[in-house]
């Protein structure tokens, strides 16, 4: 007597794993990428045939970075990747205020199917400072098991290489454009680092480092101690922490370029 398969819904569902990206998104050349990821990492990228990507073209050059080391069990092109729509991954996973949350469940039917599957950004850790915390969340609330991966933070990176407060800090994503937004917000994040001790990081887009630079150099108290680093884990990788004094008589010899920066100010 035949015996049917049970429903999707009683199989055991698949892992979610949080994929950890290199930090050379953008940057030239790249590092090699059995110097930036653990080999459990790699391994299970070149196994898994079901993705949630922040873009799926960077997705796709990282598996063939993967076959390089680690052959796929699949060929590309059969690989599944789901990309984040842009309102999460522009505006966030979680919003604010009441408003609506984007709704991540249906990206995880691979695993709600009994697949592993992973969930990736363009580079460091997926959901932090980056998107996809919604699928995180999506996949507690479903019961699908989620497993993080060891890979590089460069929030944690520049932190641990800062000299500032690595015990409390707080990462406050994009400081505002505007020059009279972006000059309170600082002394809004200057005041609470020197008032608790608290490590303030941020980030911008990297054409415009030498902008925030700039106004941090021209807004920070003298003595408040900012850092900043870039090309974290890549050859060319600096972390400088001075003083905003400091900062300001280097000038344009301090221009951090357009690679990717953490921004850290502190005690």
């Amino acid at each position: 007597m035949s015996h049917s398969a049970p429903p999707a819904s009683a199989l055991p569902a698949g892992t979610l794993f949080l994929m950890p990206a290199p930090l050379d998104f953008g940057c030239e050349p790249p590092a090699p990428l059995e110097a930036a990821l653990p080999r459990l990492a790699i391994e299970t990228a070149a196994r898994l045939a079901f993705w949630v990507s922040e873009n799926a073209r960077s997705t796709r050059a990282f598996l063939k970075r993967v076959n390089a080391i680690a052959p796929l069990a699949q060929p590309l092109q059969a690989v599944q990747i789901a990309e984040l729509p842009r309102a999460a991954h522009k505006q966030g996973d979680h919003a604010g205020g009441g408003g609506a949350r984007f709704d991540a469940r249906a990206l995880l039917a691979p695993a709600l199917a009994g697949h592993d599957m992973a969930l990736i950004s363009e580079a460091g850790l997926p959901a932090v400072a980056d998107p996809g915390s919604s699928v995180v969340r999506a996949a507690h609330e479903a019961g699908v098991p989620v497993q993080p991966l060891a890979g590089p933070s460069s929030l944690l990176l520049a932190l641990a290489a800062s000299g500032l407060n690595g015990q409390s800090f707080a990462f406050n994503g994009y400081l505002p454009q505007e020059a009279a937004a972006r000059a309170r917000r600082i002394r809004e994040l200057e005041a609470l680092a020197l008032k608790t001790g608290q490590t303030q990081l941020f980030i911008e887009t990297p054409y415009r480092n030498a902008a925030l630079l700039h106004a941090l150099a021209h807004t920070l108290q003298p003595a408040t101690r900012l850092s900043v680093s870039q090309g974290l884990t890549l050859p060319a990788a600096r972390c400088r922490t001075l003083p905003a004094s400091a900062w300001r008589q280097l000038g344009a010899d301090a221009a951090p370029g357009r690679e990717p920066a953490i921004f850290a100010i502190g005690l």
